[in-house]
């Protein structure tokens, strides 16, 4: 009979953890999971789960970052429930071998590549998309036929909770194990051997994560997030150019990893947009946003005084032409645009995870696009504009993970597409097919038949070599 383990919440030592991931590593080994059934099996079972408890979970999101029902539909499980859709009706096309072509060279022979789960995969998920952020790539994972350690974030009480809550109620804890979030178990997980680390969070914690896994040459995921440059040229539509980035940068307040940081606009336009944005912003939220409920809330105060720090530590010259009311008991922050700024300003010098909106202005696109080079790769980068060639221009020259034009932060909601940045902002991606690449090795096999030797790769070799020329030209 196989041992069994149960979810507990208590842990001594790395020696504990350990003692969970060979027990996984374990199951892994009957090789269940390479079963395409099994794998579908258990993705059906946590959409059921999380369609009966819809919500907790939103209440959970609410009580963690003041997201309404919509948002927290919106940007958490409904991208949660299209994933697991595209899972389910893609993964036998996805896991099955895929037949390749093979060098005359090596006739008679045929070649396949077979996808093959890694093993343990280690799912270290942030606080501002709790749910998202955890069960998307654990979905990926899942697909994939590997077993998953998660380990969500300690910020996100409630989320957590919640997640804790499914994983021992939807899945064996050898197959999917939900470790809890502490100081000492951060430092635990990445003293174990995993097959498998994926973290999203930030560079700092990055390098760490990188450094643990180089000493077990483990797989690395990392998708991590930096200054997300947004450019509004004096084409843009700047109606729409307010109403989107008002959208966007409001989504979790500003708690996105993809929210776009900084703005670099034409001074031709720089009234205009912020006129268009404030116009949204009454339309979207009234008056009082830092009392209306329909504005999610920064995660705690250590949050909310950072980015009020951001906000009131500026040179002489910098200015707030709009915003900065905040409420401490409601831990929200009006969506603050400030111009005049350096890059000796605070709210330069880091990702501001929050909604503050700095503006830079520029006379040519020329050096809109050289003030982006005093920035790591960022995660994501916007263009708004009508002039197709400006926007050819910023797509071609900027680097970054990925972007979206005339709008903002949608680009990853495609999981037909990757989503993941490189070098600071990250290093590999998922969703969709990629995310299933991204926890799969694929296994190169050849095939040769055994009926004929050709006699040209054998001694004597003599003139072979000009037959070796002609078949490998």
């Amino acid at each position: 009979m196989t041992e069994q383990i149960v979810q507990t919440d208590t842990f001594n030592s790395a020696d504990d953890v350990q003692a969970v991931i060979d027990r996984m590593s374990a199951y892994f080994r009957t090789g269940c999971t390479r079963s395409t059934d099994f794998r579908i099996k258990q993705l059906q079972k946590l959409r059921t789960y999380l369609m009966e408890h819809e919500a907790e979970a939103l209440e959970a999101l609410n009580k963690d970052l003041g997201k309404t029902d919509f948002e927290g539909y919106a940007t958490e499980l409904g991208i949660v429930y299209d994933e697991l859709s595209l899972c389910l009706k893609k993964i036998r096309k996805w896991n099955r071998p895929k037949r390749v072509p093979t060098p005359i060279t090596h006739f008679r022979s045929s070649s396949k590549v077979y996808p093959s789960p890694l093993g343990v995969a280690a799912v270290l998920s942030p606080w501002n998309y709790p749910i998202q952020l955890a069960l998307v790539p654990m979905v990926d994972a899942i697909t994939a036929g590997n077993c998953v350690a998660l380990k969500p974030s300690r910020t996100s009480v409630h989320t957590s909770h919640f997640l804790q809550k499914l994983c021992r109620e939807v899945f064996d804890p050898r197959f999917v194990y939900c470790f809890p979030g502490s100081g000492q178990m951060n430092d635990w997980l990445l003293q174990v051997r995993f097959d498998k680390l994926f973290f999203t969070g930030s560079p700092r914690v990055g390098h760490q994560i990188m450094h643990a896994a180089a000493t077990n040459l483990t797989r690395v995921t990392l998708e991590l997030g930096g200054k997300s440059p947004c450019f509004i040229d004096k084409s843009a539509n700047l109606k729409r150019t307010g109403q989107r980035i008002a959208w966007g940068k409001c989504i979790n307040s500003g708690q996105t990893c993809v929210a776009p940081d900084y703005f670099l606009v034409h001074e031709d336009v720089v009234d205009g947009f912020i006129e268009a944005f404030k116009d949204a912003l009454h339309s979207y939220y009234g008056d009082d946003m830092v009392h209306n409920n329909e504005y999610a809330h920064m995660i705690n105060e250590h949050h909310f005084d950072r980015v009020c720090g951001l906000i009131d530590n500026h040179n002489e010259n910098a200015t707030i032409a709009f915003g900065g009311r905040r409420d401490r008991e409601t831990l929200r922050i009006e969506p603050t645009v400030m111009i005049g700024v350096s890059l000796d300003d605070p709210v330069m010098g880091e990702e501001i995870f929050g909604p503050v909106l700095p503006i830079i202005t520029w006379k040519t696109l020329d050096e809109a696009i050289a003030f982006t080079d005093n920035f790591a790769h960022p995660l994501a980068c916007y263009v708004f504009a009508e002039n197709k060639a400006v926007q050819e221009r910023v797509i071609q020259e900027v680097p970054f993970g990925g972007a979206t034009i005339n709008d903002v932060i949608i680009h990853l909601a495609n999981n037909n597409m990757g989503f993941g940045g490189f070098g600071d902002s990250g290093l590999g991606a998922y969703h969709g097919k990629v995310g299933f690449d991204c926890f799969t090795h694929y296994k190169s096999t050849l095939k040769k038949g055994t009926w004929l030797e050709l006699p040209v790769r054998v001694p004597p070799f003599k003139d072979k070599i000009k037959i070796l020329r002609l078949l490998m030209r």
